[in-house]
Parts: C-alpha cells; structure tokens; sequence
C-alpha cells in the first residue's frame, strides 16, 4: 500500500494554492464588475463605440437601438431571433456562437454532474491532500475503489461532447447547404468562380485553351480571365495614392488654418491676411532642390501620374500573363465540381484551386508562384514555425519559472517571505498577465509566415492560421506553461528517484489545477468584461483621432465598426475548452468556471456581433467551425490521454497489481479507441458536405428554389424539400416558428420532445410581432441581403473596389424569385459599367481624363450602402473582367479630393486652380464635411465623396495654355 503520507510531506513545499486561487478570485471578480458598471454606464453615451451597428452598416444588418437602461441590453440581444442573427451577421457569426453556447451547456452538464458525483469522491478520499489538492483526484488512494466513479462519470462526459458535436455538425451542413444555394449568395459572381493557380504555360497563354478545358463541367464556361503582373503600373498607382492623401491632407489644413485666422481677424477687427502656403521640394533628398508650392507641386505631380495610370491601364494586353486564372462557371455546382477535380496530369500543376472568390480577397503578389516555389516556401515557414516554438517554449518557462513562488523561495533574501499573502496574489495574478501579453505577440508573426508562404487568399491565411495558433497556445500555455511547476517539481525529485517518476504523476499533475484555474478566471472575468468595454477602441475613436484623423477621409473611416479577430479569438477558446475538459475529472470544480467563461463571453459576443463588430471582411459560410470541432477533438484527445496516463500512474503506486487496477486502465484505452472511431466518422460523413455543395442538394434545388430562400430544418434527416412547403400563410409561419425552435433547442433536447411541447402548447407556434424598431432597423429587400457584406470606398477613385458581395451573376430563373433593382439615372457622358460592350469602349472609358459630376442628394448611395449599382446582373463580360482584374488596372486615372471648404469660402479659388493644376483629373469634393466653430473638421460618415460620375472636363482655353 502506498504510503499517503508522502502527499502530505509534499504539500508543505507546494505554493500556497488556496492564497492563489481566492486572491486570483477576487481580483478578477472585482475588475470585472468595474469594467462592467463602466460599459452599462458609458454604452449610451457612446454610440460611436458600443453600437455603431445601429448605423454604420447596411440599413438590412442594422441592429436596432437598446434603451439607455442600464442593463437593457442583456433581454435585447438574448431574444434575436437565430434567423435574424443570420440576417444581421452572417453564418459564421451565427455558428461561433452556437459554439459558445454549446460549449457553456457542455460544461454546465458536467459541472453539476461532477459538483454531485467526483467532487465528494476527491474530498472523502482520505489520502491527505492539502490545500486545492483535496479537491482533485490526488487526494483518492491509489487502491480505492473509488476511482471506477471517475472513470464512469469521464466516460458520460466523453459521450455527451461527442453527441453534441454531432448534433451541431448536422445542423452546420443543413445550413451551409442553405448559405451556399441562397439567392444572396448563389446570385453571385464569386459563387460559380473558381481561381486556379499553377496553370501549365499552353493554358496561361491561350484564353481557348483554357476555356475548353473546363468548358467539360456542367452548364459550361461562362468567361476567363487570366492574372497579368502589374507591378510597374501598381508602384504608380501607390505613389499617386499617397500623393493623394498628402493632398487632402494640406487642403484640409489650410482650410481650417483660413477659417482660425479669418475669425480671430474679425474678432479683433483688423485686416484678413491669408495664410501662408505650404512649401515642398521634389527631391527625397533633404535640403536638396529648391522649394516649391506644395499645392502646385502635388496637383501637378498626380496629373502626371493619372496621364501615365491612363496610358498602361488603359490595354492591359501589355502586361504580362500570369501561371493564374479566375474562371466563372454558368452553373455554382460547375465550379464546386471543379475544386474537386484532379485538372492536369503535370505533378503540381492547377493544383491549387480557391472557391468564393472575392478580388478584395485576394493576395494579388501570391498569384505568380512557381508550385514547387511555393512548395519551399511552405517548407521553410514549417521550419521557422517549429524555431517558433522552441524560442517561445524557452521564453514563456523561464517567465512562469521566474514568478513561481517555489523558485522565489529558493533565493535567501524572499526565503522568509514565502509564505506572505503578496506572494499568493502574485502567483496568482502576474503569471497568467504575463503569459497573455507573449502571446499576444505570436498572431502578428505566424500570419507574415503564411503570406510569405504563398497564400492566395487573406481568407486563406486566417483559417490556417486558426489551427497553427492553437497548436501554440496548446504547446506553449498549456503543456509548457500550466506543467511547468510539477513537470520541473517531477524531474528534479526523479534524479533522487527514477522509479518514484511514474508514482509522483498523479500527486504533481493535479497541482497544476492552480494555475489552470488562475488563467481560466482572468480570460472569465476580466477578459469577457474588456471584450464589452473596448478601452483600446474607446480611446482609437475619440483620442487619436484629434491627433492623427485630420481629413474628412480619416474621420469617416474611423467610424467603421471594429473587426473581430477570428483567427486568435477561436483557438482561445478552443484552449479553454482544453483545460475544462481535461481536468473534468482531475479537478472537478475548474468545470465550473469554464461554464461561467463560455456563459459570459456567448452573452458578450451576442451584444458585439449585433451591435459593434463589422464582419464584412469575414464571409466563408462557417468554415471556421468544423476547425473548432477538430480542436474540440484535440481536447477530448488529450483529456484521454490523461485518464490513461493517470490511472496508470495510480497502478505503478501499488504494491501488488490486481485486475482491478489492470481493468482501470482498459476501460481509458476502450473509450480513445471508440473516440478514433467517431473522429474517422464525422471526417467520412461530414467533411466532404461541409466543403462543397453536393450534388443531389443542387438538383433538389433547382427543382424547388423555394427550398433555398427558406430557414432549413436543422434538425431534419429527411430530403430538403421533404417538409411540404405551407401556401397558407398562417402555416408557413408557425413553420417558420417550428423551424427557429429546432435552430435554438435542437442540440438541447430531442426533437420529437420540441414537437410533443409544441402540440400541449400550441400558442408557442405564434409568430412573435416585431417591434417598431425591428421594423425599421431589420426590413429590407425582398431577397436575403443579410449575407452580403458592406463595401468599402477605393480611396481617391471614381470605381471602387469590387467584390464578390457586390457582384451578381446572371441567371434568370433565380431572378425571377426578386423584384427588379432600380437602376440610378445613369449621365449619358459616361458609359456605365452595364452598357461597355466592346474592349474599345472600355479602353476608352479608361484613357480619357474627365472630371468629377457631383450628384444629387437624392441619387448618391449611402457609404453604407449594400448594393454597388454599377455591377448588377446586366454587368457584361468587359465589365467583370475589370472588377476581377488586377487592383491597378482597376484604378481610376482621376483623383477624388476631400477637403472641407471654410465657411467664408477663402479657399474656392485654391481648389479650382488645383483642378486646372492636375489638367482635370483632380475633382475636390468639398460636400459632407465642414469646418465647426472651433475650427474641427467634421465629415458626414455616411457620405461617400468618391461615389461620382465622370464626364468630359471643361478646361478654359487659357488654362492650356497656361499649362503647356
């Protein structure tokens, strides 16, 4: 029998975890409820930083506006519909939060099984534990029957993850099924596009050749287009972009310098004198050339560079081709059938194929790459990344080791202060600040190593970067950092000891439980409180910008609501879900916080997604969480192994080995091996429906469109269109509410037990009526717009960027299911993008420097605005070649300047001889902004100054002459 004792001996050189875990308790409880007072309190009074939704996007993903109670907001967002939230915030949104949710009731299951069941086990198990170590398993003997409870009750806990990850897997496939076919998105060009890259030289240079290739998939090639290297025409264009904003830059100053002196003139009734100009030299140089008019210089300077954007943008025939290619397919399920397909029969040739694609998407400098180039590159990034974890690995031991209260101790001068309060509260505090900071350096590393690696796609980078930075916070913060104290405590004692190593597993192991629930209780409290409260944010939108947003441009783009961050959010949850899951049955009580961090942070992120995050740059249909399933895996995994590990640990302390120990060790190995086997299954069964659109759910489709316009069963086995689509009004509506309840409580309860609810109370089926704000807010087009994400401007163009958001595809029969768009009065001195038909009327409309038409109020779009209406389902072929072409054959020769006028109009005939400066292609719009009393620049954010036409400029005679 193994002498308990020894744990006992042990715990009088343990930190002092009950000092550590209530200091670290109470410290993040308090911050927490701080920060959470501020948020309430400041989240109606800054509407700029907490609910920028309710104004800042598409008038259809408008969330609407929460009293100014204090805790309004908690009922408002609990109580969105999961329809609506997929309207408001798109599918992956919508699936990181049934995430979040799933993992909060998986740990709440567990917390309460565990409180009621292992937790007494571990507290009556008489093997004299001390401190938290009471609570955990070390304090069972290894002989104890007891420890078949533990086993039992993992084995419930396995079970339960596993079924509620198929669950959530069977809803994500009805619902990207749903995403992929829905007119919002399947109308789109990106939709039945593919981008291949590594092409063999005889189909980069021949469109026919290329085109017949995949002419073979069904509905046929409906245009290619190859990638040409523009980087001679790209330095161009960034020089006069950057000429630009210094431009709009002095303009604005001088604006607002002329209104500051003409006032204080007044004021003091003296004569007006005009500021003085700005003065430049041309050389980069310093002190180099003589000093030029910066207004002259630069107008002058970017008329130059427009003439020269005009003459090589205007044929990109010249440019050279590229080893890639977009190819738009007439059919979606064409392209999905393509990405699937081995193409050549050339080792790594069009091997390489992208789905959805956007051009703002694309990394533009990756498109070129030989394959076996880009094969290196992957090689040496590997490598750097291991070099990675070894220095970090290096660096976050020594910072863990360095405020370890047990290495404090060993240096005489703290010896005495050991066993202080302070050095509780430090342990429990500083280590997990620490560790958080190190690893907030790595994102910023790994994601240059992905671009560099030849990446085609910023998409791309984010979801791999999704799994490399897991596997570093699962290496560095949970292997390294939480064992670094009882692996150090395990080696050192083991050179006394070698055989006393395997025995000391299940004494050490269950005291790193401190450190788990230290670092579990700052990310619970004080990070799901930060999360709300967005100080960093706060101070970027109302303190930086008086020192650094000085242009109408700059004002404006601060009002653009924050992106979150997806590519580091997810694998810290993924972590959490880690540590929870494998100390489930180690020590029971980490279980409940890791209910109460995913509880918090899925309300939290309910209120930031509705009211605060922008995800427009964020639209895969939910690919990002079969990643966090497998990292949900991992987890489990890992919490096996631990299991085994322990419970052979528990046998190498016996005395004498009898079955019954030989049988604890089995049944660990019994539940691994059925875990391979679920993890083979969801990999067979749903991997492949989650990729790309299946075949028989396209035909179904086509067969009944109704299907895709229709929130899916999520809960269903049956066909799509298996459940009769309801004529009756009354009926499609109790469907739909039918429909919501499977979304919400599917993954909860059994469905039958949804409907047998349901039939005792029927009332549950009706609708409930949207408030007036919901009315306004929500209420938009007639087909599904929540998909599509919000465009942003092209600084300094007439033509923004395009994307595949913006961009609709031609297909009749899916038209047929919307009204028509209303097209905006088009000038009949510029050809719209609809009506170029021919190359020579697109090369024209490119070469002719013309000047700006401003519109009217009425026709200007919204800078919010959902719809681009110059790339409509009438776009032709020229047109969709110059919206997935190469950023610098798609800029504008012409400049859009915006700069606010001085209330005393002094600076009226310095923007006209700016214009007459560039010869007409410089337009400054001085609409949407304005200079206040105080002298701020103030700008309209919803105004958009580069949403313009062009005409033919009227240049006087005089002014020619003057400038040739």
């Amino acid at each position: 029998m193994a002498d308990s004792s020894s744990v006992s001996d042990d715990s009088n050189t343990d930190d002092n975890s009950v000092s550590t875990f209530t200091s670290s308790l109470v410290f993040n409880i308090v911050v927490a409820a701080v920060i959470f007072i501020a948020f309430c309190v400041l989240r109606s009074r800054f509407k700029r930083v907490y609910a920028p939704r309710t104004y800042a996007v598409g008038k259809e993903k408008r969330s609407p506006s929460i009293g100014a109670q204090m805790l309004a907001w908690i009922p408002a967002v609990l109580k969105v519909d999961e329809d609506k939230i997929i309207k408001r915030v798109g599918l992956d949104t919508y699936m990181f939060l049934r995430y979040m949710r799933s993992m909060f009731v998986i740990f709440v299951v567990l917390s309460f099984l565990s409180l009621v069941t292992i937790l007494p086990v571990n507290i009556t198990g008489g093997a004299g534990a001390t401190e938290l170590n009471v609570l955990t398993i070390a304090n069972v003997p290894s002989e104890s029957t007891k420890l078949w409870v533990h086993i039992v009750f993992f084995m419930l806990f396995v079970a339960w993850v596993l079924r509620n990850i198929f669950v959530e897997l069977q809803v994500y496939t009805r619902l990207r099924i749903w995403w992929l076919t829905n007119p919002s998105h399947a109308q789109k060009i990106g939709s039945s596009t593919i981008m291949v890259s590594s092409l063999p030289q005889a189909l980069a240079d021949s469109d026919k050749k290329l085109e017949s290739t995949f002419d073979m998939f069904p509905g046929g090639v409906r245009q290619v287009i190859v990638n040409r290297n523009c980087s001679d025409l790209e330095e161009i264009v960034d020089e006069r972009d950057k000429l630009a904003a210094k431009l709009e830059k002095l303009l604005t100053s001088y604006a607002a310098t002329s209104e500051k002196l003409h006032k204080k003139a007044a004021k003091k009734n003296s004569t007006y004198k005009e500021p003085k100009r700005p003065m430049m030299r041309e050389s980069k140089v310093p002190f180099k050339g003589p000093k030029l008019d910066a207004f002259e210089f630069l107008a002058s300077k970017i008329g130059e560079l427009n003439r020269r954007i005009s003459e090589l943008g205007g044929d990109p025939t010249q440019f050279k081709r590229q080893s890639s290619a977009f190819v738009f397919f007439n059919k979606q399920v064409a392209a999905h059938m393509a990405a699937q397909t081995v193409l050549d029969y050339k080792p790594f040739s069009m091997n390489l194929v992208s789905l959805d694609v956007s051009p703002d998407d694309i990394i533009w400098s990756n498109l070129n790459l030989n394959p076996y180039d880009r094969r290196i590159r992957s090689y040496i990034s590997m490598a750097a990344t291991v070099g990675l974890v070894i220095v970090w690995s290096i660096m976050t031991a020594a910072l863990t080791a360095l405020v370890s209260v047990k290495n404090l101790s060993k240096i005489p001068a703290l010896k005495n202060m050991s066993d202080s309060k302070f050095f509780g509260i430090f342990t429990g505090i500083v280590p997990a600040i620490v560790l958080a900071v190190v690893m907030a350096l790595l994102p910023i590393v790994l994601r240059l190593l992905l671009r560099l690696e030849g990446t085609p796609r910023v998409s791309e980078v984010n979801l791999r970067l999704l799994n490399r930075y897991f596997f570093f916070q699962v290496w560095n913060v949970y292997l390294i950092t939480i064992f670094t104290s009882s692996i150090f405590s395990i080696a050192t004692d083991g050179l006394l000891n070698p055989e006393s190593i395997i025995s000391m597993i299940p004494e050490k192991v269950p005291g790193s439980a401190t450190p788990i629930l230290t670092y579990i209780l700052l990310l619970a409290f004080t990070g799901a409180a930060k999360e709300l409260l967005q100080i960093v944010r706060l101070a970027l939108r109302y303190i930086l910008p008086l020192l650094f947003a000085k242009t109408p441009r700059k004002i404006s783009a601060a009002e653009t609501p924050a992106e979150f961050d997806w590519a580091t959010s997810i694998p810290t949850h993924s972590l959490i879900f880690l540590m929870g899951f494998s100390y489930s049955f180690i020590a029971p009580i980490v279980n409940c916080f890791a209910a109460v961090y995913f509880g918090l942070f899925y309300l939290v992120y309910r209120y930031q997604f509705l009211y605060v995050y922008n995800d427009a740059n964020w639209v895969t249909g939910g690919l990002s969480f079969p990643k966090s399933i497998k990292q949900t895996m991992v987890g489990v995994y890992i919490s096996e192994v631990y299991m085994l590990l322990m419970m052979v640990a528990k046998l190498a302390k016996l005395d004498h080995i009898n079955a019954n120990a030989i049988l604890r060790i089995i049944f660990p190995a019994i539940i691994l091996l059925l875990t391979i086997f679920a993890h083979i299954y969801i990999n067979d069964a749903y991997m492949p429906i989650i990729n790309y659109l299946p075949i028989r759910g396209a035909v179904e489709i086509e067969e009944n469109p109704r299907i895709a316009t229709t929130f899916p069963d999520v809960t269903g086995n049956g066909d799509l269109g298996a459940d009769e689509l309801e004529t009756d009004s009354i009926k499609a509506a109790e469907n739909k509410v039918r429909r919501m309840l499977y979304a919400t409580y599917g993954s909860l309860v059994p469905k039958q037990l949804i409907d047998y609810v349901l039939t005792k109370v029927p009332r549950l089926l009706s609708p409930r009526s949207p408030t007036p704000d919901e009315e306004q807010s929500v209420n938009g087009p007639a087909h599904d717009s929540a998909l599509v994400s919000m465009p942003t401007a092209h600084h300094y163009t007439d033509v923004r960027p395009s994307n595949d958001t913006n961009i609709i595809s031609i297909d009749p029969h899916a038209q047929s299911l919307y009204p028509p768009m209303i097209n905006e009065p088009q000038d009949m001195g510029a050809p719209s993008m609809q009506s170029i038909s021919s190359t020579t009327e697109l090369r024209n409309r490119r070469t002719n420097p013309t000047a700006l038409s401003v519109r009217s109020t009425e026709q200007r779009q919204s800078r919010y605005s959902m719809i681009d209406t110059n790339l409509l389902a009438s776009v032709g072929e020229n047109a969709l070649a110059e919206a997935f072409s190469n950023p610098a054959l798609r800029a504008s020769p012409n400049v859009c300047i915006w700069a606010p006028l001085d209330n005393f109009g002094l600076c009226n005939e310095l923007h006209k001889d700016v214009e007459k400066w560039a010869q007409g292609s410089i337009r400054v719009v001085t609409e949407g902004t304005s200079i206040d009393e105080k002298g701020h620049v103030r700008a309209d954010v919803e105004f958009d100054p580069d949403d313009t036409d062009f005409v033919k400029p009227a240049i006087r005679a005089d002014s020619l002459h003057k400038s040739g």
